[in-house]
């Protein structure tokens, strides 16, 4: 079973492929889970019903300023207390370039609510798709295609890893000073990286309702022919990169900035 969590697609792609060489075509969308709980339409307890005694758990999410998306944090919340000690339980994130110490805090989030860390922790280079600041942008389509043609190599890998329930495995890309950039920058992200308020469209907009569709957080509305974003935004920057027309932006610190999404998404 794959939990995962992903706006432009690259964090699927990924646990598909995963998925697929582990055996386990089980891929649960993270938001969804969350918006069931919350909703009372699902309890906490009932997400791991009917699973085998012997079946790993694999959680998959990208990183996002060197940190955990606050989704997936919510969600592990809610769902691990009551989770077995003894399950083997795998992590895997997607970032651009580096991860920070994403995963040790993951780790040690886990750790505190079930008993025991993942077994296995890894990261996945992919192209990069962050744009809400100065200085971030996607990568050049070769440096991109370069990390797609990579990923199904490295998938191999890790998967081997868990079908051998692998225990004590870390290797991820940390970077520089990474205990500084998760520390100091992704509090900052977590309190100021998305103001609601700024997300806004041209006269180019067509009302084609795409931005609502890809939206993993369901935040946005057509109201008036128009998208308006509400407050539960994510930061995932997948309704600026699926617009076809380039009509949506985050305040100006998305103009002139590259899209992407990822090409295997959904296959």
């Amino acid at each position: 079973m794959i939990f995962y969590y992903s706006g432009t697609g690259n964090t699927r792609y990924a646990a598909v492929t995963i998925g697929k060489a582990i055996g386990d075509k089980r891929l649960l969308f993270i938001p969804d889970l969350v918006r069931e709980i919350e909703a009372g339409k699902r309890s906490a307890s009932s997400v791991f019903a009917g699973m085998a005694d012997d079946e790993a758990i694999g959680f998959m999410f990208p990183v996002y300023s060197w940190g955990v998306p606050p989704i997936v944090t919510r969600f592990v919340r809610e769902v691990l207390s009551p989770l077995q000690s003894d399950r083997y339980i795998w992590s895997v994130c997607t970032c651009g370039d580096e991860a920070g110490v994403a995963m040790r805090m993951f780790s040690r989030q886990v750790r505190e609510l079930c008993g025991k860390a993942p077994g296995l922790s890894y990261s996945v280079i992919m192209p990069n798709n962050y744009v809400l600041l100065p200085g971030f942008d996607v990568d050049t389509q070769v440096v991109a295609q370069k990390k797609l043609d990579n990923m199904p190599a490295e998938s191999a890998i890790i998967a081997s890893k868990i079908n051998n329930r692998e225990h004590d495995v870390y290797c991820v890309t940390e970077g520089s000073v990474p205990a500084l950039r998760t520390h100091i920058a992704f509090p900052l992200f977590r309190r100021w990286g998305v103001n609601t308020r700024r997300w806004h469209v041209s006269d180019r907009c067509i009302s084609c309702g795409r931005c609502v569709r890809i939206c993993p957080a369901c935040n946005i509305e057509i109201i008036s022919g128009r998208p308006v974003w509400h407050d539960d935004c994510y930061s995932c920057c997948a309704c600026f990169h699926v617009c076809p027309r380039q009509a949506v932006n985050y305040g100006r610190f998305t103009n002139g900035k590259g899209q992407y999404i990822c090409p295997e998404r959904g296959r």
